[in-house]
This record gives C-alpha cells, sequence and structure tokens, in this order.
C-alpha cells in the first residue's frame, strides 16, 4: 500500500518528527500571557497547567516509554503524532483553563508515549554513529527554539495568535504519521527472556545492569543542563520583561530560544571535536553560561543575558551529546527505548520539579532572588557533573561495535522538553 522509505529517507524523517515534538511543546509559552489576559488566571494556576502536563508525559514514560521495545517503533511513534495531533486539536478548541488543562494532558502522555520510539527510531536508521548522536540531542533544543520563536512570531504579528501555531502543528503532525507508516521497522532481537508487553506497561523505570554505573554518573550532569534548560523557560520570559524591559513578544520569544538554538549549534560542532576537548568545552560553556546569566540579572543587561544564554545553550548541548553518545555505544538495540525514556524521565524531572518550585517562589520571594538562587544551585551541580563524567568515560570512547539493523550493518551510538511557563 505505501512504497518503503529508503534509511536515508527514514532517518530525515524520524529526526523532522522528533523536532517536531519538542516544537509543540514550546510553542504554548508566547501565547500564555495571551491565556493569562483572556481567562483572568493567576500565576499559580499558570504554573499548575505546566505541572499537569509533565506529571502525564512521566506517567506515558513510566509506562509505555519502554513499548517499540516491544511491538515496534513504527506503531508506538505513528499512534503518538496522532495523539499529538488531537492534543492540538483541543488547544484549538480550549475555551477555558480547563480546556487548556485537558490539551496539556493529552500533549503530555502523547510526548512522553513518543519519545522513547523516535529516538530508538533516529539510532536504527542512522548513517554513522555521529549522525545519529547529533540529531537525538539537538532536535529538542532546536525544536524547542524554533516552536518558541516561531509562535512568539504569530503571536506579535498574526491573525488569530492564539489558534494559527496549533492548526500548523496539527497538520505538520498528520503529515509525519503519514510519512512514518512508510518506515519498515528493523527486525527486533527474541523475545525469550523479556518480559511480557504487559508487564512492561506496569510502571517502572530502569537501565540495564551493564549500563548502571554509567547512568548513575550521567545522572548529575542530565540534571544540571536539563535545570538550566528550566531556568531558561521557566522564568526567562518574566526575566525578559520585567528585569531587563522587553515588550515585543517576538523579541522576548528570540531571546529564550537562543539558548536553545544554541544548543543544536553546539550539539553539532562538538561532535567533531576530540574527546577530551568536547568534554572540556561543555562543562566549561555550561557553567559560564550560568555565571553570565547571574552577572545579567544583577547589571539588568539584555546582551549580557543573550551572551549568556548562547554560551550556556552551547554548553547544554555539548554535554546532552555527551552522555547520549556514552548510552548509545553501550546499549543493544532491544533496550534502546528503555534507556532513552529512563533518561528523559531524569532530564524531565529535573528540568520540571525546580521549575514549578521557582514559579511559586517568585511570587513569594520576588524574581531577581528567584532567578539567582536557581542559577546558583544549578552551577553548583557543574563540577560534580564533571568530576563524575571524567572518571567513568562517560563518553566511552573506543567503546563503539556494530549491530545488524534492516538492510546492513550500522554502527551503534546515538532525545523530548516542554516549556514552562512564565509566571509574569
Amino acid at each position: 500500500m505505501f512504497t518503503p522509505l529508503h534509511r536515508p529517507a527514514a532517518f530525515v524523517v524520524a529526526g523532522a518528527a522528533a523536532t517536531a515534538i519538542f516544537a509543540g511543546s514550546g510553542a504554548p509559552s508566547p501565547i500564555y500571557p495571551l491565556y493569562q489576559q483572556l481567562w483572568h488566571f493567576s500565576p499559580s494556576t499558570l504554573t499548575l497547567i505546566f505541572a499537569v502536563y509533565v506529571f502525564a508525559l512521566l506517567l506515558a514514560l513510566l509506562t509505555v516509554g519502554s513499548l517499540s521495545d516491544h511491538i515496534g517503533r513504527r506503531p508506538v511513534a505513528v499512534s503518538g503524532l496522532l495523539l499529538l495531533a488531537v492534543s492540538m486539536a483541543l488547544f484549538i478548541d480550549a475555551h477555558g483553563t480547563g480546556g487548556l488543562m485537558a490539551a496539556r494532558i493529552v500533549q503530555g502522555l502523547a510526548t512522553g508515549a513518543t519519545m522513547g520510539a523516535i529516538s530508538a527510531l533516529i539510532v536504527d536508521r542512522q548513517a554513522t554513529p555521529r549522525t545519529g548522536s547529533v540529531v537525538t540531542s539537538s532536535a529538542p533544543v532546536a525544536g524547542i527554539a524554533l516552536g518558541s520563536a516561531f509562535a512568539g512570531a504569530l503571536v506579535q504579528w498574526a491573525p488569530a495568535p492564539r489558534l494559527l501555531v496549533y492548526w500548523v502543528l496539527l497538520i505538520a503532525y498528520v503529515a509525519l504519521a503519514l510519512l512514518l507508516v512508510r518506515i519498515p521497522d528493523a527486525p527486533r532481537a527474541a523475545d525469550a527472556g523479556r518480559p511480557s508487553v504487559w508487564r512492561t506497561l506496569r510502571p517502572s523505570v530502569g537501565v540495564p545492569a551493564a549500563l548502571r554505573a554509567t547512568f548513575l554518573a550521567a545522572v548529575p550532569m542530565l540534571c544540571a543542563t536539563w535545570a538550566l534548560g528550566g531556568l531558561y523557560l521557566s522564568l526567562g520570559s518574566s526575566v525578559v520583561a520585567r528585569i531587563l524591559g522587553v515588550q515585543n513578544h517576538f523579541v522576548a520569544g528570540l531571546v529564550v530560544a537562543t539558548n536553545f538554538a544554541a544548543g543544536a549549534v553546539g550539539a553539532a560542532l562538538v561532535s567533531k571535536l576530540p574527546q577530551h576537548r568536547r568534554e572540556v568545552l561543555g562543562f566549561l560553556t555550561l557553567g559560564g553560561g550560568l555565571a553570565l546569566t547571574i552577572a545579567a540579572v544583577l547589571v539588568e543587561s539584555l546582551p549580557l543575558y543573550v551572551v549568556g544564554a548562547a554560551i550556556g545553550g552551547l554548553g547544554f548541548g555539548s554535554s546532552f551529546l555527551l552522555i547520549l553518545s556514552g548510552f548509545a555505544v553501550r546499549t543493544e538495540p532491544e533496550h534502546r527505548s528503555q534507556v532513552f525514556s529512563a533518561t528523559y524521565i531524569v532530564s524531565y524531572v529535573a528540568f520540571s520539579i525546580p521549575a514549578v518550585v521557582a514559579g511559586f517562589a517568585s511570587q513569594s520571594f520576588g524574581l531577581r532572588p528567584t532567578v539567582l538562587v536557581y542559577a546558583a544551585v544549578v552551577l553548583a551541580l557543574v563540577p560534580l557533573a564533571a568530576g563524575l563524567a571524567r572518571r567513568t568515560h562517560l563518553a566511552g570512547v573506543g567503546a563503539e561495535r556494530t549491530v545488524t539493523v534492516d538492510a546492513g550493518p550500522v554502527p551503534v551510538a546515538a532525545c523530548s522538553c516542554d516549556v514552562a511557563p512564565s509566571t509574569d
């Protein structure tokens, strides 16, 4: 019925799907102020809207996150994209906070269900270890940057600013689902010794025993990188508007997107560097970006804040690439979705819980003190993360191996994110 896509085209479609998922996660952020003006709800309600999204996403990761390891990548990825299209329709039809929460819950469930399958599909179809790990590490940050900037432009200048971006995404998700139907699933290992599908659906999280030491060593780095993203996205819009004085929605969206666009660039650039330089660059830029952000908030400097966001984004992208490439060279194909889902769980917890806490704290203690404390805590994680990464040789230099996937041998190598609302 459908002509199968060849490996290069399948890889491109999978990468585009991953980027689109994260673009949808980032799109509501510039629209939140319009919702507040229209429906007159409090900043705490806005924080709750973000929290229900994260809860639904984590629930999906804990239950169906590794399902594609059992039934195949394609059915999980296609179903997830169609459910994302349904969530866009709910955004379009929302007429109050109840409708907005319903849309966010469905979007969170769909995103969590799709993350592991799409990432595993990218690795299954990669041509080289470098291309697979670059795409899986840059898709989250590139998608969030694209979604935030695009939605900000529509809010500022386009008609129907609350609706148009959701129509665009709905069409994109349906189109990508139709393309994914044309990607044949890679052969899976025999099911002997594996838990049944129904056991897999019970809430759980874990990684293969051989990877546990490496995974635990990567947790501080995952927390530092994703908490950094949470800083810019949970409080970034409020910082830009209330501390730095930017009122244009598009400009504000670009400033917030700078961190994530730089992350995508960083992942692509550092993949060509020698391993020891990649580690040094990642941690120096991660810490340097945070330090500059703290300075920018203290002196109320927009240019310094943009520079700090860009440098921090480079650290985000390069550090995340370091983690994913280390996991990929140590993970067998039948465990890829499980490992990616566990990675996303840690990432989203680090991204969301501090963001929610910061949203409430900013109402009680003020925006500036909250931002400074948040940034200082994340900055303190960087030396710990760097030490553990170097001690365990996280990236697994020289550990590449080859597996047979579909039509030929493919070297193994090898990720998702929502924008926390501003409480402005």
